[in-house]
């Protein structure tokens, strides 16, 4: 039996070509299972070329649920000032722990670095560390260690901490189904048929 978690990401650019290697040297008559939260079209067009008769188990869109949390935007003009929007944030509400996701390793490097600067406690984690090192990261953040985890949209799913009360999209996802909740106000209100308010001023009382 062959089982590929997170399909849709292993079936995607970055890897697509490494599953094809391994499906070369694995038996004809080998059993696949393919398990992810989202499944896009063309990984599911992939999944044709080593699959055969598959039973396929799939959730609608529209059966995916908000329900229960509470979004807001922050509609900010330049780029260079999302960090001082952030910060500002920070400072005006009392948070347990919190995750932001950002688009690139590149910018997870940068705002660990900014945050920490403005003595945040931060853990970072994303696709260029090794599996041991991402789960000391989590096990720290669990446990109460840092304040803040920072991490890429590849390890967005299969985060499960009791105490995260804000979620920040830093950068807008580049595909909708990657992010619950959703941040943007035209795509992913289509997406996801709901209705992102901006955030009041009254934010502190609502937190």
């Amino acid at each position: 039996m062959f089982v590929l978690d997170e399909a849709d990401e292993m079936l995607s650019r970055g890897f697509k070509d490494q599953i094809y290697d391994i499906f070369q040297v694995l038996p004809s008559r080998v059993q696949v299972g393919l398990f992810s939260a989202t499944m896009p079209p063309e990984a599911l067009d992939i999944t044709k070329k080593f699959m055969e008769k598959p039973v396929r188990i799939l959730v609608k869109r529209d059966e995916l649920t908000l329900e229960g949390i509470t979004q807001y935007y922050v509609n900010v003009e330049k780029d260079e000032w999302k960090f001082d929007t952030l910060c500002d944030l920070y400072e005006l509400v009392a948070i347990g722990q919190s995750v932001i996701f950002v688009n690139t390793r590149r910018k997870v490097n940068w705002l660990t670095e900014k945050l920490t600067s403005k003595d945040h406690t931060v853990s970072a984690t994303h696709g260029d560390m090794d599996q041991n090192t991402r789960d000391i990261i989590m096990r720290e953040f669990r446990s109460g260690s840092s304040r803040v985890l920072i991490t890429t949209d590849l390890l967005a799913r299969g985060i499960d901490v009791q105490q995260v009360s804000l979620v920040v999209n830093y950068d807008l996802p580049t595909l909708p189904e990657n992010y619950l909740p959703p941040q943007d106000r035209t795509k992913w209100e289509k997406f996801y048929n709901v209705v992102i308010e901006a955030l009041p001023a009254d934010a502190v009382d609502l937190m």
